[in-house]
């Protein structure tokens, strides 16, 4: 159930979510009374999002968070019917998901409920504050940033207790860890974490991108005051609320980094980053830029794997992501599998636009 195909009608459905057992599509949510939930009573809706059952009473699969959908309270519940209620009516039929026996037989999905799931609302906790409760209840439940933070068993669901928000593969991205085993040298700070849900980048971390980069979209129609919850929540979760000292000598050492290679030592990779890389990431100032990603401190250089480094590398990151009009080109034409120039630079293949511009091209 989620928002649309790529290209699609808004709430129309048809987006396909890779999974380990298969492609599952999302449905259609709009008021169409053939394809879409225009013949669900709330109730029925209600259970779906509560308990993961259909209005024909069929088990829905977890790829719709149901087990974080779960936390959501009775009132927004309400209020999210009446909103897809009176969105535009859109016929869609759903697309067949590519399930192989046994994982297509929908009732199976009640044993994998008794195992794995906790229903129930949220619960604020004790001795918190209104900003963490808040924090947590828009984390945890609507916006289930564990879906994709946190690894899974064999059998798909959340990996419990200690590997909590551990950092996960999603989709061929590495999601990092949201504790304290976040690998990058500067803690991401409940201002840092505001900045960075809010406008898609941060100086000292780098930029959204992948299905990261839709996500800070989403997270755009909130208010200010609950994005600053959800910081206030993971900054207590990763230990950042509590460190008083060295971040400074963390960034100056990250800094200090930046010219390295610049004077084309024999060595193949540092020649290859300067013609590649060099020309917008390296910087004599002593303050990191967020239009200019200081490298040493990025998340995806710093994360356990390299996959979203290459996919970043390999395929760019877009006008519409990260920073509103700002673009890095894709290098997936220039560079191959070694680590070697096929072409030249891209950047030539963007003049006169410059490679990082706050200007949208006309």
């Amino acid at each position: 159930m989620s928002i649309n195909m790529k290209g699609g009608q808004p709430y129309a459905g048809g987006y396909g979510m890779p999974t380990p057992f298969g492609v599952i599509y999302s449905t259609n949510i709009t008021p169409d009374p053939d394809s879409g939930i225009g013949r669900w009573s709330e109730a029925a809706f209600m259970r779906a999002m509560h308990e993961g059952v259909s209005r024909d009473g069929s088990h829905l699969y977890p790829a719709f968070p149901y087990d974080h959908f779960t936390k959501v309270a009775d009132e927004d519940v309400r209020a999210l019917y009446a909103f897809l209620m009176t969105r535009e009516p859109v016929s869609a039929p759903a697309q067949r998901n590519t399930l192989p026996f046994p994982f297509n037989i929908r009732v199976l999905q009640a044993g994998w409920k008794l195992l794995f799931m906790d229903q129930g609302r949220y619960r604020p906790v004790a001795g918190k504050s209104e900003a963490w409760n808040r924090g947590a209840y828009l984390a945890e439940g609507l916006s289930h940033c564990a879906a994709c933070h946190t690894p899974r068993n064999v059998l798909g669901a959340e990996k419990a207790a200690d590997d909590s928000y551990a950092g996960a593969m999603i989709e061929g991205w590495f999601a990092p860890a949201l504790t304290a085993a976040n690998t990058t040298p500067l803690p991401w700070t409940q201002d840092e974490l505001f900045t960075y849900l809010r406008s898609g980048a941060t100086a000292l971390h780098g930029v959204a991108a992948g299905k990261m980069s839709d996500v800070v979209h989403d997270l755009g129609r909130l208010p200010d005051a609950d994005i600053q919850a959800i910081a206030v929540y993971f900054a207590d979760l990763n230990g950042s609320s509590a460190l008083k000292t060295g971040s400074d000598e963390a960034l100056a050492k990250a800094l200090a980094t930046s010219a390295l290679g610049s004077r084309l030592e024999p060595d193949a990779g540092a020649v290859l980053y300067w013609a590649a890389c060099g020309s917008c990431h390296y910087k004599s100032a002593t303050t990191p830029l967020s239009v200019r990603p200081e490298l040493a401190l990025n998340s995806a250089l710093t994360a356990a794997t390299p996959d979203t480094f290459i996919h970043i590398v390999m395929a760019g990151i877009g006008l519409e992501e990260g920073i509103p009009n700002v673009l890095m080109p894709a290098f997936s034409q220039a560079l191959n599998d070694g680590a070697g120039l096929l072409c030249d630079p891209p950047w030539q293949h963007f003049l006169p636009v410059p490679v990082w511009t706050t200007d949208a091209p006309k």
